[in-house]
């Protein structure tokens, strides 16, 4: 009985993890691997020798397997931000950081240059990371719910949450590799898109994450999710890991290019 009461609280401790992370392993490879194709050879080059042996699309999950380690828990917090109607505050923000001044911060360290092998290949995963966790419309949280966390719902008949829904749940439910989806997403990709996301500063972002809230929240009364659900938003879900993969790779370009 002790042995299985010790592997319930194992296997609730790993769900719980779960739902805290963004995109989830499928978003966030598929994100780079989009990425890597947008990016000049010799950007891509550079990018590598820095997190080398890791992949970019595989190096954008690193952020998330380090929450284990107690070394990195002054990051725990630049994962996502508080954001009430598109606006960045301070005032609104964890005294340990946000995804917002950790991008800013992180970029412009890495542009500058002069750091150890170590912590320029640490700060750039991160970046990378934050970069596509922050196109989640959930991390850009209103501060009363944990980004959805606390919205319990069912999805397909299984309990869930809102958060963990956009991260993974609706991604995982197409029933597609994480390249099968980056293939038929980079499809969509024109010289005018590319155009439209690169031209939009940090604080649109912000904006863009706001304005999805109405269809994000729109739940059934019952909370149960299934068809009507995925039809009406799992396009936002698409639209908003293209965006991310333009944005993380003109980022890139300005600091390696």
């Amino acid at each position: 009985m002790k042995q299985l009461k010790t592997i319930a609280l194992g296997l609730t401790f790993m769900m719980m993890a779960s739902q805290s992370f963004a995109w989830g392993q499928l978003g966030h490879y598929l994100i780079g691997l989009m990425a890597e194709r947008q990016m000049k050879k010799s950007t891509l080059s550079k990018v590598e020798k820095v997190i080398n042996p890791m992949s970019l699309g595989r190096s954008g999950t690193w952020m998330d397997e380090i929450r284990s380690d107690r070394a990195y828990d002054f990051a725990t917090t630049w994962h996502y931000l508080t954001s009430k109607n598109g606006e960045y505050d301070p005032a609104h923000q964890e005294t340990t950081g946000d995804a917002y001044e950790a991008i800013n911060r992180l970029k412009e360290e890495l542009k500058a240059g002069g750091l150890s092998a170590k912590d320029e290949a640490e700060k750039l995963k991160m970046l990378i990371h934050m970069v596509e966790d922050i196109h989640q419309p959930l991390h850009v949280g209103t501060g009363e719910d944990r980004g959805g966390n606390d919205v319990k719902i069912e999805f397909f008949g299984q309990p869930t949450n809102l958060h963990a829904l956009w991260d993974s749940g609706m991604i995982e439910r197409q029933g597609m590799s994480y390249s099968e989806i980056a293939d038929e997403l980079y499809r969509r990709i024109t010289p005018e898109l590319q155009k439209k996301y690169r031209s939009a500063t940090m604080e649109e972002w912000l904006k863009e994450a706001v304005n999805l809230r109405p269809m994000v929240y729109g739940l059934p009364e019952s909370k149960r999710i299934s068809y009507q659900y995925m039809y009406e938003n799992y396009h936002i879900a698409e639209e908003r890991m293209i965006a991310a993969s333009v944005r993380l790779a003109q980022i890139l370009e300005e600091i390696y290019g």
